[in-house]
């Protein structure tokens, strides 16, 4: 068994078993951390991951960073703006990140999960499965919609990190960003 495989079951058993109280957190979030190089084989295992949930009880939901993040900038009402100041200085990298992440993070992303993960509440055996995090690179990092959203997670939700682990709640979003302890979470693997 592959070591994701393994980390997958490890991250089951940890939901099966619950979250134990403490003074960091109680809500129901984990992280299955994997290498950046594994993002492949991560979601070639995602559909025999859904499957194994689905055969094991859960009504299985997903919240993908590779279709909002994109749909967010598109459906911006700013998008005519970025296009003009692209054409005259396309090489303004960091201008143009600057203003894509400003999108993001005015709350937008932030009001797509939250409805999420309401639209669960009082589900029973719902689970919200939260991919494709590297489409977050260079706007965001997950750990700061995790604590915007403290108080909302109400059914167990998995994250599939890509980066490393350099603590028991600090790490490293792609494995190359500046390690980040402000996650209250459960993690495995990494």
């Amino acid at each position: 068994m592959s070591s994701l495989n393994a980390n997958f079951e490890e991250l089951l058993a940890r939901v099966r078993y619950g979250r134990e109280l403490n003074h960091a957190s109680f809500e129901p979030v984990y992280y299955l951390i994997f290498a950046p190089k594994e993002i492949l084989a991560v979601k070639r295992e995602m559909p025999a991951w859904t499957a194994r949930l689905h055969n094991d009880g859960w009504d299985v939901h997903r919240f993908s960073m590779a279709e909002h993040v994109p749909a967010i900038l598109q459906a911006s009402r700013l998008r005519q703006l970025w296009l003009s100041a692209d054409g005259k200085a396309p090489l303004a990298w960091d201008k143009t990140n600057q203003a894509l992440a400003n999108a993001l993070t005015t709350g937008a992303l932030q009001q797509r999960l939250q409805a999420q993960l309401e639209s669960l509440r009082g589900k029973p055996n719902a689970i919200l499965l939260i991919t494709d995090l590297e489409a977050l690179h260079p706007y965001l990092r997950i750990g700061s919609l995790e604590g915007q959203l403290a108080g909302s997670f109400v059914v167990p939700t998995l994250i599939f990190y890509p980066g490393k682990r350099t603590g028991k709640t600090r790490l490293k979003f792609l494995g190359f960003y500046p390690e980040d302890g402000n996650y209250r979470s459960v993690h495995v693997g990494g």
